[in-house]
């Protein structure tokens, strides 16, 4: 089976309200290091880096919406 393909965006590319949750996005991290066994391929590395720059999205989203 063959592994997703990633899709490269921008942070800047994120709609307002369409943001995952933190959790969710942190859920989504976590198994991506058990799934890898803790070493990350090139591949993995650059959906890791998307996958933290979403969670961070994720938790300014919340700290506004909480203001």
């Amino acid at each position: 089976m063959a592994a997703p393909r990633l899709v490269r965006m921008s942070p800047d590319s994120v709609t307002p309200g369409s943001v995952r949750s933190a959790a969710e996005v942190n859920e989504e991290i976590r198994a991506l290091w058990r799934r890898t066994g803790g070493t990350l391929s090139a591949e993995e590395r650059a959906e890791y880096e998307l996958l933290v720059v979403e969670w961070a999205a994720a938790i300014r989203s919340g700290v506004v919406t909480a203001a």
